[in-house]
């Protein structure tokens, strides 16, 4: 055995005070005593939870690298404690075919600092026998947002659904109803939410209800009423961080423009309310950076997207230690739901899973500084906010954040070509 852990770990919903064998990457054993060990490393009074997982980021790699790159997204990843991210394909040129995929594989190959996955976008004429052997997923884009793959006719969704269904893959939803969608001018957050309004989320949904029992996720859910509508269908759903804390009547600024729009206080205290209950599959920042310059744009056309896969976990760690958040969601929806709606070997500290642990001293409190975030895109509205950063962050076995700071190697891999899927 490689490696032997020795603290509280997150496990079955809870704080368990045991001991995790490693060897080659893996977990190996799990148990009060656990023998041998080349080395073992007592955690203290620190906790470990399996290392947390984002089914939605935009690293916008290739073609779009002055916002972001894949090693500037995964680097900003690891130190929130993400050990594995599901990255979006309206990247440039759009990943919409096998060529466009091992393209896009062939430009990342060797930048990531976590292990990741890619997604496909569907269009009309998308070959899902071809490409589903290399992707984590698809994604299907309801309304229009960042890059031109628009797909919102039923006709040409109902065509392709077989062969998803087929592939066994998970299928994303940006979930707008884009004839829903106004084009008007917009001066400020409100308008914003004006021009993409919640029945235009509602309406999506409920199209996509006659695939009852697909493997369907919701991305990006704004509402409490859009959760429970796709749980009726067992579909999972994704919240994000921003859609939970701020309000459109509350807050201004392009820093706060986002598709799905911010809803108003009453719609994001509901979806509160259903997070809390246990109504919302996982987490899923929707990390979507641009260039500073272009977020200080007039609003009407300033683009949608905020960054927050490297502060989402540590501001929500913050807030389970002031007793504002559940542990056991904190860990389901962050690591363990992600990891088993999407198939992965990852998300759970159990043997035959990766060892991958994002690791908190949760009396290390900090405030947010943008200038100290990673990511190339540090335009936040959380600048100042308080958050507790992992201490120590290992991808299987390897021990990537130490002491908060970066020491390992950029050894992240593609979850399917490794076979961690």
């Amino acid at each position: 055995m490689d490696l032997v852990l020795e603290g509280r770990f997150f496990i079955d919903g809870e704080l368990k005070q045991t001991a995790v064998g490693i060897e080659d990457g893996k977990i190996v054993t799990v148990g009060k005593i656990v023998r041998g060990g080349d080395e073992r490393i007592d955690l203290g009074s620190r906790i470990a939870f399996p290392g947390f997982i984002d089914p939605h980021v935009h690293f916008r790699d290739p073609g779009l690298t002055h916002k972001e790159d894949f090693a500037s997204g995964t680097m900003s990843a690891l130190h929130g404690g993400v050990t594995c991210v599901l990255d979006m394909p309206n990247t440039s040129p759009p990943v919409t075919d096998v060529k466009t995929i091992l393209e896009k594989k062939r430009a990342i190959r060797n930048k990531a600092f976590t292990d990741y996955g890619l997604f496909a976008a569907l269009t009309p004429d998308a070959k899902i026998d071809q490409m589903q052997k290399h992707v984590a997923g698809f994604k299907l884009f309801m309304g229009s947002t960042t890059g031109n793959i628009l797909m919102n006719d039923d006709k040409e969704i109902e065509y392709l659904m077989s062969d998803i269904y087929k592939s066994g893959k998970v299928l994303s939803v940006h979930a707008e109803d884009d004839s829903m969608i106004s084009k008007s001018e917009e001066k400020s957050n409100m308008d914003h939410l004006r021009n993409r309004p919640l029945e235009a989320e509602h309406n999506a949904v409920r199209r996509l209800m006659r695939y009852k029992g697909m493997k369907i996720n919701i991305c990006h859910v704004t509402d409490a009423v859009t959760a429970d509508m796709a749980a009726s269908c067992g579909f999972t759903t994704e919240v994000t961080l921003h859609h939970m804390e701020f309000a459109a009547e509350k807050v201004e600024g392009t820093e706060y423009k986002v598709n799905p729009p911010i809803r108003t206080a009453n719609i994001r205290d509901n979806l509160r309310k259903a997070v809390s209950q246990g109504k919302i599959t996982m987490f899923g920042t929707d990390h979507a950076p641009h260039a500073h310059s272009e977020k200080l744009q007039e609003y009407s056309s300033a683009p949608g997207g905020m960054t927050s896969v490297e502060i989402m976990i540590p501001i929500l760690m913050k807030k389970m230690m002031e007793g504002k958040f559940n542990l056991s969601l904190l860990g389901r929806m962050g690591s363990e739901n992600p990891g088993r709606t999407f198939g992965m070997n990852k998300g759970k500290i159990a043997a035959g899973y990766d060892a991958d642990f994002a690791i908190f001293d949760t009396k290390n409190v900090s405030v947010i500084d943008p200038d100290k975030l990673h990511s190339k895109s540090n335009f936040t509205p959380y600048a100042g906010v308080e958050a507790i950063f992992p201490d120590t962050v290992m991808i299987r076995g390897n021990i990537q954040i130490q002491d908060g700071e970066y020491c390992g190697k950029n050894i992240g891999a593609d979850i399917v070509e490794s076979g961690r899927y």
